[in-house]
Order: structure tokens, then C-alpha cells, then sequence
């Protein structure tokens, strides 16, 4: 089995696990190694075991494998809000869970520190050929989990902003974020080195939250960085600008699997990836937090909408 390498931390707002636990699952490669902190195991044979992250946008997807599984004959088995990598990738790898929603580039930094790729399809491949051994990932969707530049829709509108590039013709041009996106690779260095758009700098120490939203409307900043399936998002006010020279690490939504996922089980998931876009995700969590509505009622709404197998 290919080593699990240093974690790397794909986003502060999801909870932490219990880290010490999964890290000596990792080491030791034990099936079935659980705590009173991690995944118990599998407690049927024949069931496919669906678990997912502590995060509902994270249990949303993995229900909606879940219900596409059983509605085409599987049965399934649900281990929901397990954690954070260090625990769950550990029951993947011993064979307790089968299938698992992931982010490609957040999960590729996982098991490859070192990888350079940031486009979608390179990070997906490159992903693919790290894989542990035993384990494998399906068909990635169009749907991504990641930071993405945003503006305003009026803003996109008036100087006809497609993609990040566009911005060069903006001035004056703020951007507005946690302090520590001044410095990061993606930050005003990389977006004038990549796409020549020069930027000043707003702190706004909320991590994308209610007060960055707040004031890229009231045109305080022009420019913010938000995760690409943020609720926020599906008002049609924001507007997340393309990246096709990939400046931000691509992350989009992927099923990992594990051996027993036999071609026709993957097929159904596949079915489900390929219908899975960047709308559907940030409408997904919409659906959540504002209607409060549950990941199985949000789950079976969105697959019926689709045409796909549900419950």
C-alpha cells in the first residue's frame, strides 16, 4: 500500500476529527482499527458502507451516492460525520467504508505534498496515479469545493467579466479577505504574475463569511475570495470568475472507492458525477442552511430532478 503522507488541511471551517486514533490506523494498516472516535466497521458483508465527512455539504453528496446505490438494488450501509482525513482515509484504506466524497486537488495535496498540477484535469489524473493500493476514484464532477475569485454580478455585467484575466481592465481593484490570503500563491503576487490584474489589499478576518459578502456589495472591496459552493452563491448577485490558466488548485468533487465496488455500482455513481455541477452544489447547500431541509430530503429531491435512481 502507497503511504499516507503529512496531512495537509483543505479548510479551516470543517471540524477537526480525532486525529491520534486514524494516525495509528494509518501507520499500521489494521482493518477494522476503530475507536470510540473513529468508524466501528462493517456490520454486514454484503452492504456497500457510504461515510462522509463531518461537514453537511460532505453528507449531502455521500446520501446522494447512497440513495442512487439502493434505488438500483444495493443495499447500503451509512457511516455519516466520521472527520477529517486522519481518520477516515484510514477506514477506506482497511476496507470498512466503500465509498467516500472527496475533493480532488485538497486530497491530492493530501497524499502528494510535493504535486504542482492545479487545472482540474491534471490534478485529477495525478490524483488517480496516488492512489493507495486497494483503493481508486471514480469519474470527478463538474462541482468543485474550492476558493474561487467572486465579484458582483452588477460588476461582471458592466465591464463584461468572464474569467479572472477580464479584471485587468478594473481600476481601482480591491481585494478583500483573511490576512493571510495577502501571501499565498493565489493572492495579489500570483494574480498579477499569472493574469497581470494588480490588486491592493483589504483585510476582512471572517473567512469569507457575512462581512466580506457584505462588503464586496457595498463595493468596499471588488473583489473576494469565496468557496465555489458557498450558498451565498445562489441569489445570482455573485459571480465566480473562471480560472482557465489555474491559479487556485482546482478541488472538484470526487467519489473515492474502494475494491469492492463492483463496475456496476461505479457506473451508478459515475451517473450521479456527471450530473453533479457547480450550480447543483452551491443549490444543494442553499437548501440546507436556509430551509433546513435534511441531506436525505435534499438528496432524493436532486436526483428526481435529474432523472436518476433515488428513493
Amino acid at each position: 500500500m502507497k503511504p499516507f503522507l503529512s496531512f495537509f488541511h483543505s479548510r479551516g471551517r470543517r471540524r477537526a476529527g480525532a486525529i491520534g486514533a486514524g494516525l495509528v490506523c494509518a501507520l499500521v494498516g489494521v482493518a477494522g482499527c476503530g475507536s470510540s472516535e473513529t468508524f466501528e466497521g462493517r456490520t454486514s458483508g454484503d452492504a456497500i458502507v457510504v461515510g462522509s465527512q463531518d461537514y453537511y455539504s460532505n453528507e449531502i453528496l455521500a446520501e446522494t451516492y447512497a440513495q442512487a446505490l439502493e434505488a438500483s438494488g444495493y443495499t447500503v450501509e451509512r457511516e455519516f460525520r466520521i472527520g477529517q482525513r486522519e481518520v477516515y482515509m484510514p477506514e477506506i484504506a482497511s476496507g470498512a467504508i466503500d465509498v467516500f466524497p472527496e475533493y480532488t486537488g485538497s486530497l491530492l495535496q493530501y497524499l502528494n505534498p510535493a504535486a504542482t498540477q492545479t487545472q482540474a484535469d491534471e490534478v485529477y489524473h495525478a490524483l488517480a496515479s496516488v492512489m493507495p493500493d486497494g483503493l481508486s476514484v471514480a469519474d470527478q464532477a463538474e462541482a468543485a469545493d474550492q476558493d474561487s475569485y467572486v465579484v458582483t454580478q452588477e460588476m461582471a455585467e458592466r465591464y463584461e467579466l468572464k474569467e479572472i484575466g477580464d479584471l485587468a481592465r478594473v481600476n481601482p481593484l480591491v481585494l478583500g479577505g483573511n490576512s493571510e490570503l495577502e501571501t499565498r500563491p493565489y493572492g495579489p503576487k500570483g494574480l498579477e504574475s499569472v493574469y497581470g490584474v494588480k490588486v491592493g489589499f483589504t483585510p476582512i478576518e471572517d473567512s469569507g463569511g457575512a462581512l466580506t459578502v457584505k462588503a464586496l456589495e457595498n463595493n468596499q472591496v471588488q473583489l473576494v475570495d469565496l468557496y465555489s459552493s458557498d450558498p451565498v452563491l445562489a441569489n445570482g448577485k455573485l459571480k465566480v470568475l473562471n480560472d482557465p490558466k489555474g491559479l487556485i488548485l482546482a478541488s472538484r468533487v470526487v467519489p473515492v472507492l474502494s475494491q469492492r465496488i463492483d463496475s456496476r455500482a461505479r457506473d451508478v455513481i459515475n451517473r450521479v458525477s456527471k450530473e453533479l455541477g457547480p450550480r447543483d452544489l452551491v443549490e444543494m447547500n442553499r437548501r440546507s442552511t436556509a430551509e433546513a431541509m435534511s441531506a436525505s430530503a435534499i438528496a432524493s429531491q436532486w436526483l428526481e430532478e435529474k432523472g436518476l435512481p433515488h428513493k
